[in-house]
């Protein structure tokens, strides 16, 4: 199969995913932070003039609007689909640099509008926007880099209504894909159906494949966010889809939802005005609940426009983007720390952070902005702290922890942060 399922070594790779975090401008936006427009013509502007302290760089070649992008499993790469009839393939190595390293692949007659890379990092996954229809295509390695291809291998068209999500499980078992019109599909590899199901949301906004392979969740108009598991038998052999559990508590519409890297936790945004996290590592098969860890109150701006949401793979960040805005939260606090705005003329798309919870990107207008997670680097600070009041810590985890809290100052101090400052 092109999309296999991922070998021992691609797998440790997953949880040590080195994406460069070094402060540089690269190609990244000027030096004028350009006046807030509220028309649709930014289309037309090219120059897309941004700058911000956190700012790594912007990944520059689209032509038209980012609609969706993904970090490849093994860390090497970052792919991004436009408005503009391409996918790009950004390796994520140089981005300290002045030149980022990328591959064009023309999507022909159409565009991509979601894209996921397979677990063992050979194939893109993409969903092609005007025939709504799932397509696979292969990256292979050269001896200069990368060449990416069409596979020969489309899902039957099944989808009436407009696709909103798809996604891969981990273990190489099965995808995932969903319409605004509730209906959630479970099918194999090879594009063969394995199951449908309702969302019962009245209108589905985002449906994922949570990063340990085992759920599919959906949030929408209804305020709980629903999750089911995908089973398997010991065979290997596909065998149902069960409801698990659901997060409960909002009293409006959840725009988005994410995971942290384990998948013991979810973090949810609602048309209510907040935001919160659950702890999911439970036994729901015994009836547990997931619990509640904290509320925090969405003050983004335009909150009333359908958020996204991104929870860092550590678990201690949440980034919530209203509009062009992005807010970052402390998920240890609910407190907010920061709101970048203007990121672009128009809104943001697409929003993520990187394996090491280093980095967070958005995708909008023709450019992905890459920024360092300062936010993330306060928690940090604030997570070690913690561990070195327990006393039963020996000499050597207290030296670690000392180090990881020196580092992360170090790097707050050289970006002109406060690094006492709590998050």
């Amino acid at each position: 199969s092109v999309v296999g399922e991922p070998s021992a070594k691609e797998k440790q790779a997953q949880h040590s995913q080195e994406v460069p975090s070094q402060q540089s401008e690269g190609g990244g936006g000027g030096n004028s932070r350009r006046k807030k427009q509220h028309s649709e013509k930014w289309r037309n502007d090219t120059k897309q003039n941004f700058s911000h302290p956190w700012l790594v760089t912007s990944l520059k070649g689209h032509g038209g609007a980012v609609l969706d992008m993904d970090f490849s499993p093994n860390g090497k790469f970052l792919a991004t689909c436009a408005e503009d009839r391409a996918v790009f393939i950004w390796n994520t190595k140089d981005w300290k640099g002045k030149e980022h390293k990328s591959l064009r692949q023309n999507i022909e007659l159409d565009h991509a509008s979601l894209i996921k890379w397979a677990p063992n990092s050979k194939a893109l996954i993409i969903n092609r926007a005007t025939e709504n229809q799932i397509e696979i295509y292969k990256v292979n390695k050269t001896d200069t880099w990368i060449t990416c291809s069409p596979s020969g291998i489309k899902f039957p068209k099944l989808h009436e209504d407009e696709t909103i999500s798809i996604g891969i499980s981990v273990t190489g078992k099965y995808m995932m894909s969903c319409s605004t019109t509730n209906q959630l599909t479970i099918w194999d590899l090879k594009g063969t159906v394995l199951e449908t199901l309702d969302t019962y949301l009245i209108k589905t906004y985002n449906a994922k494949v949570s990063p340990c392979g085992r759920f599919v969740a959906a949030s929408g108009f209804a305020p709980d966010v629903k999750v089911w598991e995908v089973v398997f038998k010991k065979t290997g052999e596909f065998s149902k889809v069960t409801r698990a559990f659901e997060l409960k508590g909002h009293t409006a519409a959840v725009y988005d939802f994410g995971f942290n890297c384990d998948s013991s936790k979810m973090a949810t945004v609602s048309k209510d005005g907040t935001w919160k996290v659950f702890n999911t590592k439970i036994e729901f098969e015994k009836g547990e609940d997931p619990h509640l860890i904290l509320t925090g109150n969405n003050e983004g701006k335009a909150r009333g426009m359908k958020s996204k949401i991104a929870f860092s793979p550590n678990g201690e960040v949440v980034a919530i983007s209203s509009v062009s805005a992005v807010a970052l939260y402390s998920a240890l606090t609910g407190e907010m720390d920061a709101l970048i705005d203007e990121i672009y003329p128009g809104s943001i798309n697409a929003l993520m952070f990187d394996a090491a919870s280093e980095l967070l990107l958005t995708a909008g207008d023709k450019h992905i902005r890459v920024f360092h997670n300062v936010t993330g680097r306060r928690t940090t600070i604030a997570t070690a702290n913690e561990k070195l009041k327990q006393s039963a810590n020996s000499a050597a985890t207290k030296e670690r922890l000392q180090s990881i809290i020196k580092e992360a100052e170090q790097f707050l101090v050289g970006l002109g942060e406060d690094p006492n400052a709590e998050a």
